[in-house]
């Protein structure tokens, strides 16, 4: 196993649209799925799911295999719960309800090597290769490929947004509509002028310091996904694997006996 470039780090550099999916089943045949299939990226969901387990590194195994970067997200306030995702093979690592440079900088020091961060040295794991090709090798490669995404989803974020955006060490932010219209007052209305307002000055933010957006819509919302790549979202997240299984097993059974069961 070489250590590759990110494959969502470049499609964007190269501007185009990259598109993922999102993870709570923790099955590794889902995540490859959504690799052969083309998908860039895969958010596996490890704030609301529970799995700290070796199922993560099962999930990491099977989007080595189907070439899928797999974003860890994980609970905020916990460094040591950075380090271990891309210890583990994460190709980035979501923090949830970042609202201010401070925080950012402390997901930075936890997730980077010196002299970006204060990350502690540990080879002997996935991501390291099991200390076959750990070394500064992978201390470069692992400073350089992995991403480090804080998510926007309150209303205080939005205040701090240029402080946040020029945070050294950080890649990009994730925006959460959902969250972040319950915060606006407006609760899951994901569509509603305070939340499209406000994912607007996030991209504004975003590309003044050369970072990126990714959104996350529903399934099968595609009028969303489209509304956010013209608003400037390089990377759209399409939904779950739960809700979109869920949807397409309502459709079928409503297709085929109708409304009455």
């Amino acid at each position: 196993m070489e250590f590759k470039k990110n494959k969502l780090k470049e499609k964007i550099k190269r501007g185009e649209i990259a598109l993922g999916t999102a993870l709570y089943s923790f099955s590794p045949a889902i995540i490859e799925l959504a690799g052969f299939c083309g998908l860039d990226f895969c958010r596996i969901d490890n704030e609301h799911a529970w799995r700290q387990d070796e199922s993560t590194e099962n999930l990491m195994r099977g989007a080595m295999l189907a070439d899928i970067v797999p974003l860890l997200r994980i609970d905020r306030d916990n460094p040591y719960l950075v380090r271990k995702a891309l210890e583990t093979g994460a190709g980035g690592v979501i923090v949830p309800h970042v609202n201010s440079r401070q925080e950012v900088e402390e997901i930075v020091q936890a997730a980077r090597f010196h002299p970006v961060g204060k990350r502690g040295y540990g080879g002997l794991c996935l991501s390291g290769q099991w200390g076959v090709k750990a070394g500064t090798d992978w201390m470069e490669w692992s400073n350089s490929e992995t991403l480090v995404i804080p998510m926007i989803e309150d209303v205080t974020a939005i205040e701090n947004l240029d402080e946040i955006m020029s945070t050294v060490g950080l890649d990009g932010v994730f925006f959460g509509p959902a969250d972040f219209s319950i915060s606006a007052g407006v609760p899951l209305q994901t569509n509603h002028e305070k939340v499209i307002t406000a994912l607007r000055r996030t991209i504004d933010a975003a590309e003044k310091h050369g970072k990126f957006v990714i959104f996350g819509v529903g399934f099968p919302q595609w009028e969303s996904a489209l509304k956010a790549r013209e608003l400037g979202v390089k990377a759209i997240e399409l939904g779950h694997d739960v809700t979109i299984l869920k949807a397409v097993w309502e459709k079928t059974i409503k297709a085929l006996i109708g409304e009455k069961r």
